[in-house]
């Protein structure tokens, strides 16, 4: 072995570029950036605006909203205006070919439309029931319909006018599709009556006996119901119902 592969490393050797950082190294000109909110930056409340929204918000009310008729005659759990809304749109699908004779040309599609929006402005009027009990206290028709109009500009607002286009088609009862809407709107009161006394469903105690001085059972609604139909094939269902609802009332 030589003496040079024994030689002590050069102390004036190059220092490692890689060693410790240079303190007088020049400061970031970018600091990080600040994750707090400036309170002043608060988004534009109106950013997130949709009307059509708040307006199906505001019908969704329907479905929280019971039948009044049903929770005075004592109704457990009675069915929502919603409810109603569906049997409603339900018996157009199911029985609306029935009535073509009664109503030619009638467009069951165009039905179904008015049958789905039918009681909507119950979602800020709340449900006003029809009585035939003359001692009940009456409801202002014009009173009711004015009511119901300035709901429909809320609950109608930012939506497709197709929506207040088929309301004010079913109000106005002229076209064969509003009729036969209204047809199966006051079926399906005798229907759910059939329902309700067949299962023991309500106790007029548990609701207001008082309203109901001139009627027992659930008899007020198809009196309320038969005068009001147009079609023969809508006296006819009318009749079946009514005598199915007796067969329940009286056991038989």
């Amino acid at each position: 072995m030589t003496a040079d592969d024994d030689a002590a490393p050069d102390d004036d050797a190059a220092p490692d570029d890689d060693a410790a950082p240079d303190d007088d190294a020049a400061p970031d000109d970018d600091p990080a950036p600040d994750d707090d909110p400036d309170p002043d930056d608060d988004p534009d409340p109106t950013a997130d605006a949709d009307p059509g929204l708040d307006a199906l918000l505001d019908a969704y009310a329907l479905k929280d909203e019971r039948r009044t008729g049903w929770q005075l005659r004592g109704v457990d759990a009675p069915e929502s205006v919603a409810a109603h809304a569906w049997g409603v749109a339900y018996l157009v699908l199911t029985l609306g070919d029935r009535f073509r004779e009664d109503l030619p040309g009638v467009d069951l599609d165009r039905a179904l439309r008015l049958a789905v929006v039918h009681d909507v402005a119950e979602a800020e009027t709340g449900d006003t029931a029809t009585r035939a009990d003359s001692t009940a206290d009456s409801v202002d028709p014009d009173a009711k319909e004015a009511a119901e109009r300035a709901a429909m500009k809320d609950l109608a607002g930012g939506l497709p006018d197709r929506v207040r286009d088929a309301w004010e088609a079913y109000e106005a009862r002229e076209s064969p599709e509003a009729i036969l809407v209204k047809e199966c709107d006051l079926l399906d009161v005798c229907l759910q009556a059939v329902r309700y006394e067949r299962g023991d469903r309500y106790d007029p105690a548990d609701g207001d006996p008082e309203a109901f001085r001139e009627y027992d059972a659930l008899d007020e609604f198809f009196a309320t119901t038969e005068p009001r139909l147009r079609t023969e094939t809508g006296r006819e269902l009318f009749a079946r119902l009514r005598e199915r609802y007796r067969a329940a009332r009286d056991g038989r």
